[in-house]
């Protein structure tokens, strides 16, 4: 599915309150990002059960019903899961993961509400939902006649709006400040090979585990969890980034003279990860153009191209990785112009 426009959580549930309550919907977004659980508050909003079939263990029979044989005439009779007498909603997650005998017999009841004889309630609502092919997820072509059946919407995830959420939903002090740090480690792109990556919902079911464990899990207990959920990457940053809290480290301490770079070799991923948000910080803080320069800013970025000589000094594998481009977000120009000129006189004024 190619759709030019995606929208966050929060506008999805506009899309739903505006056009789920008038036609079908269908939702496609990577696995992960938390389509069940928006259509789920969408029905609690709106005062109705919520009914989850799942499209990829379904045969045409749960949809259709079995024919009985009333007054000589057989009668379909759909599965009570759907024939229901008070309105709900239907939600067909993985609809597109269904077999097409399957998708066939969802036809009549996604256009008309109806399977034979029986109409849903009148006030039902029926949402689908799906990964998209790129996503590595179990997916089948959808026919052009079921596609036609609904309205189609494309969910990306949005930190921002995820962060409102965990602040009032429990979620680990831990996840919540580093994804504040890091929002772009929310998602991640699922990979090709069987292995964990991180999505909302594995971000979710880590912060699960360490209120399991408690305050005093050790190093081990946390890079078991934290690569048991997220992209590698990710998880190795996660665990130093805990490592940093609890030995005190803190960029804004190191950019302020009050802390310097860890040094010790023990200590390195926690170097990586302050190098990494040392990096974030300086992309969220200078301006594009170094016209737009303010006093304060103009510091940091003198103070910027000495922590990167001290970090150099430590490790220059890290110092690079500090100003090299990582995921397409790349620090202003002019800033990489200017630390290429001065950080040679810069080393020779700390010889």
């Amino acid at each position: 599915m190619n759709i030019p426009i995606q929208v966050d959580q929060k506008q999805l549930m506009d899309v739903l309150l505006n056009v789920g309550t008038v036609r079908p919907v269908f939702i496609w977004g990577a696995p992960g990002i938390g389509k069940s659980a928006i259509v789920e508050q969408f029905a609690k909003d709106l005062g109705l059960e919520c009914v989850s079939l799942l499209g990829s263990q379904l045969a045409p029979e749960d949809i259709i019903g079995v024919p009985q044989i009333v007054e000589g005439r057989s009668i379909f009779c759909p599965p009570k899961s759907i024939a229901r007498a008070e309105p709900y909603c239907l939600f067909l997650d993985e609809l597109n993961a269904c077999s097409h005998e399957v998708q066939k017999a969802f036809y009549s009841l996604i256009l008309e509400r109806r399977i034979g004889e029986y109409h849903l309630p009148k006030g039902s609502i029926v949402i689908g939902a799906g990964n998209r092919a790129q996503d590595n997820a179990i997916t089948r072509p959808m026919s052009s006649a079921l596609l036609n059946r609904m309205f189609h919407v494309e969910m990306t995830v949005s930190s921002r709006v995820w962060l409102e959420w965990a602040s009032q939903n429990g979620i680990h002090r831990y996840v919540y400040d580093y994804i504040c740090a890091r929002p772009d480690h929310l998602w991640a792109q699922p990979p090709k090979t069987e292995e964990p990556f991180s999505t909302p919902r594995s971000w979710h079911m880590l912060s699960d585990a360490l209120h399991s464990y408690g305050e005093n899990i050790s190093e081990q207990e946390l890079s078991l969890l934290a690569y048991g959920c997220l992209t590698a990457a990710h998880a190795t940053q996660f665990v130093a980034y805990v490592r940093q809290i609890r030995c005190q480290y803190s960029v804004k301490k190191i950019i302020a003279g009050a802390q310097r770079w860890p040094a010790k070799p023990e200590e390195r991923d926690v170097l990586y990860f302050l190098a990494q948000s040392f990096r974030t910080q300086l992309i969220k803080e200078l301006p594009a153009s170094r016209g737009k320069l303010s006093g304060e800013t103009r510091t940091l970025a003198y103070r910027a191209k000495e922590l990167l000589v001290e970090l150099a000094e430590i490790s220059l594998e890290v110092a690079q990785m500090a100003i090299t481009p990582e995921d397409g977000r790349e620090l202003p120009n002019w800033f990489i112009v200017e630390a290429a000129k001065d950080i040679p006189s810069l080393i020779g004024k700390r010889q």
